[in-house]
């Protein structure tokens, strides 16, 4: 079926001027995005970034199915492996977001295989779906509704908790380089006036 553009051979159409979307950090200065038509335009493009994400998704999935083996759980318990899964998934991507934007130097492949792939594979939504739902048909209601809210906001708290402590590493680096600028002079503080 053919889009707006009325083309439909797969080939990129430029990114409509009239929207005016947030550009991703990891593209390059200048660069706009490229709609394509079809799931063939993106593996030619970006095949390099979905394999990127594909093996983080499986390296994500199996630390995942770890966590799930050594605690299970029954249609009648608190899913607690879906729950640490998930809580510690959210600290893990607040420190991420820090990272990758304000100390780590701009790649690729980073934001796609760790966000995308790695935390993406090893938290879990429709888990976390299937577990309120069949507490729910057990008849465990008060249980699923802790888990379902309790789950949400210690979600939130452990995103806004990684995302403090990274800015506690980024601005104890900052100072420490500030400081070791300050020690590498010939004057007082320095080696040279000891």
């Amino acid at each position: 079926m053919a889009d707006a553009s009325g083309d439909d051979d797969g080939t990129p159409m430029p990114w409509p001027a009239h929207l005016d979307l947030p550009v991703d950090s990891d593209v390059p200065e200048g660069a706009r995005p490229v709609v394509h038509q079809g799931a063939a335009g993106a593996l030619r493009e970006r095949w390099d970034i979905l394999l990127a994400i594909a093996a983080g998704g499986a390296l994500g999935s199996l630390a995942r199915w770890a966590v799930s083996r050594g605690w299970d759980h029954t249609a009648r318990q608190m899913p607690w492996s879906t729950w640490v899964e998930n809580v510690t998934g959210a600290f893990a991507l607040g420190l991420l977001m820090v990272l990758i934007v304000d100390l780590w130097p701009r790649t690729r492949y980073l934001r796609p295989f760790l966000g995308v792939g790695l935390l993406g594979g090893y938290t879990t939504f429709s888990t976390y779906m299937l577990d309120t739902r069949l507490l729910l048909a057990a008849g465990e209601v008060p249980m699923a509704f802790v888990y379902l809210f309790g789950t949400l906001l210690t979600g939130l708290l452990a995103v806004w908790i990684g995302m403090m402590s990274a800015r506690g590493v980024v601005s104890a680096a900052a100072q420490r380089a500030r400081g070791s600028g300050r020690r590498s002079g010939s004057g007082p503080k320095g080696r040279a006036g000891r």
